[in-house]
């Protein structure tokens, strides 16, 4: 008979509160500190290790079957919005992995949960045996999600596609045998067989076959809007919708939404534009599904629909990304059947660790409202790209097609060089890097440079540092 006591413990436990190993912990971070303070601006490659950098992208190369997008390989170490490389160089990071390191490079309290993290008995958990670790990053975002809408339980996952993969398959299950989903026109939902069929991007699934049926809604255009009236504009978007569900009875499953576009543009919308299309998809019994591996954490608000307050309408809801480890989130009515929903792997000790972490410091910071940093940043960026659009005005023509030349919310972050010349601003992508700054491109006429900072340790004093780095970098494609 197994007996406890109010003193009762594992030996997990009492190894996790051991000064020994919490002293360990904090000699490495105390230590890394050490190195970290070092990596304090923009520099270039250390002398005598750019041989051997080549050898290691002709590696890397060699092992995926084609070069590197940009010829990123990191140290392992770097300091806040900085990285350093494997060749000695350091940059401003303005794109952070595609908005994954919110809190930038080396940050001591989640390498400290990280290290914590790493001593568990396995690296990966699952569905069949699991520690309490992923239980409680999904109870922690739960709990936050739930404070502004009706989502009630969350399915944690490998990637924001597996994620995407698991709200399709709920969507479908709940409303079969409907079959056809809905989306918005230049939308991405990540590289799997059905959600390269769903993202608007024909060189994405070339040789895919075609399983999926989809209808695509244009995203709002607020020029459009602007020349005909909003009221007006939005009726006509609405009714194209309803001509989707006349056309087809009852076979829509859901309506995939992103409240800010990410790869599409960085585009956004107001909120009467979603009210009158999520209105619809109820009327219609049409699952409205939020798509927030992207948006989360970086808008106004920590949900992109908390801050459009459209949290009554979401029935099922994405999150990834800046989470470390990604998750479906839905409804009590949405619960799928046993079965549906399962997988070897949910994710890792320090995934979990880390991005339980993440959520909370996104709950206790200062990072919403109009007087948080999210704000507070995004007027920064706005104010700097203006600047440099004054002083250099031909780096930022204007064109009918390009409604302003920032745009975005919060930490996406958009400018629009060149008029919005695709060739131009893919080009722009290099001289930057050259220059010392990361960014990426975005859109699809007109295309856009973006950044997703690391706004979680980002200073007001970095943004001209890093705008230093974008003069020097567009003047190189204007010549």
């Amino acid at each position: 008979m197994t007996q406890t006591t109010e003193s009762a413990t594992t030996r997990a436990s009492e190894f996790r509160q051991s000064p020994a190993a919490l002293k360990a912990i904090d000699t490495i971070i105390a230590e890394m500190r050490t190195h970290t303070d070092q990596i304090a601006d923009v520099r270039g490659p250390i002398d005598g290790l750019g041989e051997q950098y080549e050898g290691y992208l002709k590696r890397a190369a060699d092992s995926r079957g084609r070069g590197l997008l940009y010829p990123y390989l990191g140290s392992g170490l770097g300091n806040g919005a900085l990285v350093e490389l494997l060749d000695g160089s350091v940059k401003w990071d303005m794109i952070c992995g595609i908005g994954v390191q919110f809190f930038g490079h080396s940050d001591e309290d989640l390498i400290r949960a990280s290290l914590l993290a790493a001593t568990e008995n396995t690296v990966k958990h699952g569905n069949l045996q699991s520690n309490f670790g992923a239980f409680e990053f999904a109870e922690t975002l739960v709990a936050e999600a739930k404070k502004k809408s009706n989502l009630a339980h969350a399915f944690v996952s490998t990637s924001g596609a597996m994620a995407n993969e698991n709200a399709i398959k709920i969507c479908f299950q709940k409303h079969a045998p409907a079959c056809r989903v809905v989306a918005f026109r230049d939308c991405f939902m990540g590289r799997t067989v059905t959600m390269s069929q769903i993202g608007d991007n024909a060189a994405a699934r070339v040789g895919i076959p075609l399983s999926t049926q989809i209808d695509y809604m244009p995203f709002y255009d607020a020029i459009a809007a602007e020349e005909m009236g909003v009221a007006q504009y939005i009726a006509s978007s609405v009714e194209r919708l309803r001509e989707y569900f006349d056309r087809y009875p009852k076979q829509h499953a859901c309506f995939i939404f992103e409240l800010v576009q990410g790869e599409g543009g960085f585009n956004t919308a107001p909120r009467e534009y979603f009210v009158a299309l999520m209105e619809l998809c109820r009327e219609r019994g049409v699952a409205v599904w939020g798509d927030e591996i992207q948006t989360f954490g970086r808008t106004e608000r920590m949900f992109a629909y908390e801050m459009l307050d459209l949290g009554e309408y979401i029935d099922v809801l994405c999150v990834g990304k800046m989470t470390q480890t990604c998750a479906t989130l839905f409804t009590e009515r949405y619960n799928p059947k046993p079965g549906l929903l399962s997988g070897t792997f949910t994710g890792s000790s320090v995934g979990f660790a880390a991005g339980t972490r993440i959520i909370e410091r996104l709950r206790d910071g200062n990072y919403y409202g109009q007087g948080g940093t999210n704000v507070q940043h995004h007027k920064l960026f706005c104010e700097n790209v203006r600047t440099l659009a004054a002083k250099h005005p031909a780096l930022f023509p204007k064109t009918e097609s390009v409604e302003d030349i920032v745009g975005g919310v919060g930490g996406m972050m958009r400018m629009t060089p060149f008029g919005g010349d695709k060739s131009k601003v893919v080009k722009s992508c290099k001289t930057l890097y050259d220059a010392g700054v990361i960014m990426f491109y975005c859109g699809h006429g007109p295309f856009h440079l973006r950044m997703l900072p690391p706004l979680g340790v980002m200073k007001t004093e970095d943004w001209p540092r890093v705008f230093e780095c974008v003069e020097k970098g567009l003047l190189a494609v204007a010549g």
